[in-house]
């Protein structure tokens, strides 16, 4: 799979990672599980690895004999297996924005493992890091393989930009953001992860074969960065209502009380959702969007499981409800379903993350608690589409900005909040231990007991 152009790439891929990858344990031996194969039986190895030595490599779903393009245009078309000259520069826009975030994440992580939480959670994060990277490469193999010159000219500037640069930034915003706990970490796989996996839902049902077949592998991976993220945050949840019962404090808004016991109080995880859930709705892009509809007419980019939905598959005359400001507030307006696809996207999004969201509040019902996280109105807190440039509460009641200045803290984490969680991020080494704001999880890794050591540290 490598070839001439990867093997020229492969140096700078090797720079960057020691540069801008994991921090610290380049030379630890780590309990990775690294991709062998795509059979669904047995793809996957897990051993001991120095992860610059972790099998990077690209590994593609097998080849559909037959298999048709299902939707747009060239619905029921032989599906493609290169890249069709008229459609040459979108399909390298989306090879190229979907390679982007892969390493800006693993950038945005990169200091994270100095304060892990135990060995099981470092061992996650640097995982879910060589993962990313090796997504990385499946992108950069569809770049230079397919796209030529300008291929690979794209795929030497996946390098070449850095998360939070100044001058040089990721392509997305949510991508330039700081990581600067474990918190943040958690939810960022939660949230911004599941959005990978919408986009590369969509992207598996494209008519070009080649990408469709390396973005559902892709999935396979995925699914294990969002299961660090969510079971990370439903774990911070279990301690601190674990804390909160053998103190005997009921009211989880008794933020002093709660903090004093050295665990994460329930509003300030709810403060942390509506941000990353709405800096992970920005991704999607405005809610109606011509480019969109242009890429699911030409057969490059379908719908979330499009091989699922039951319709025409090709929406020349359906509509869609989208949410826009009607008379200065959040309302539904019926739009064209071809140009009302991010929107569709999104929804679909918000339906599997609110999915999570259900598993943290039955933790916290389970211990007899009364509070719950939900999921604020898509109208808040956002810097693109409609509602860019209006502030909104976490209800979706549109207000003034001032009022939205005064209260601001008691929506979004203040600093205070960020100074607390990084007070309680204290790296612990020792097998089977754990930080005191986190609960142990409920199984090991490949079923290893709880005192495995996941990581060898040098």
């Amino acid at each position: 799979m490598s070839g001439l152009p990867m093997e020229r790439w492969h140096p700078g891929y090797l720079d960057w990672w020691k540069t801008m990858g994991p921090e610290g344990f380049q030379e630890s031996l780590v309990y990775l599980r690294t991709a062998i194969g795509v059979d669904p039986d047995g793809w996957a190895t897990f051993d001991y690895v120095k992860m610059p030595e972790y099998r990077w490599g690209v590994l593609l779903a097998p080849r559909e004999e037959g298999r048709r393009i299902g939707f747009g245009q060239h619905m029921g078309e032989p599906a493609w297996q290169e890249v069709p000259g008229e459609y040459r520069a979108t399909l390298r826009r989306l090879c190229v924005i979907q390679g982007d975030t892969e390493p800006a994440s693993v950038e945005q992580q990169r200091h994270l493992g100095m304060t892990a939480p135990s060995l099981y959670d470092l061992r996650n994060l640097l995982q879910v890091n060589v993962e990313e990277a090796r997504h990385l490469w499946a992108m950069v193999y569809l770049l230079q393989k397919y796209f030529g010159k300008d291929g690979r000219e794209e795929a030497e500037g996946l390098l070449v930009r850095r998360s939070g640069d100044p001058d040089k930034p990721r392509m997305l915003g949510a991508f330039n953001e700081a990581t600067p706990d474990w918190l943040s970490f958690f939810m960022f796989t939660h949230f911004t992860d599941r959005d990978g996996k919408m986009q590369l839902e969509s992207l598996a049902q494209s008519g070009f074969d080649p990408l469709s077949r390396t973005t559902r592998f892709m999935l396979t991976e995925e699914a294990h960065h969002m299961f660090v993220g969510g079971s990370g945050v439903g774990r911070v949840i279990k301690r601190t209502c674990e804390a909160m019962r053998a103190a005997g404090i009921e009211d989880p808004h008794d933020i002093a009380a709660v903090r004093a016991l050295g665990v994460i109080d329930l509003p300030t995880l709810q403060k942390k959702a509506n941000l990353h859930y709405s800096l992970s709705l920005d991704l999607f892009g405005s809610e109606i969007s011509t480019n969109a509809a242009n890429a699911f007419t030409n057969g490059l980019k379908g719908r979330y499981r499009e091989d699922r939905l039951e319709d025409d598959h090709q929406l020349l005359n359906d509509t869609y409800p989208v949410l826009r400001l009607v008379d200065g507030q959040p309302g539904m307006v019926d739009e064209p379903a071809l140009t009302a696809l991010n929107m569709r996207l999104r929804d679909d999004y918000t339906n599997d993350t609110a999915a999570g969201t259900k598993r943290w509040n039955r933790e916290i019902k389970k211990a007899g608690i009364d509070f719950r996280i939900v999921l604020p109105n898509v109208a808040f807190n956002r810097a693109i589409g409609v509602f860019a440039g209006v502030e909104a509460t976490p209800e979706g009641e549109i207000i003034p900005a001032e009022s939205f200045a005064a209260r601001r803290d008691d929506w979004l984490p203040s600093s205070g909040d960020g100074d607390f969680v990084a007070s309680l991020m204290h790296r612990e080494t020792e097998p089977g231990h754990y930080a005191g704001w986190i609960a142990p999880p409920r199984t090991g890794i490949n079923n290893q007991p709880g005192d495995f050591e996941y990581v060898r540290l040098q």
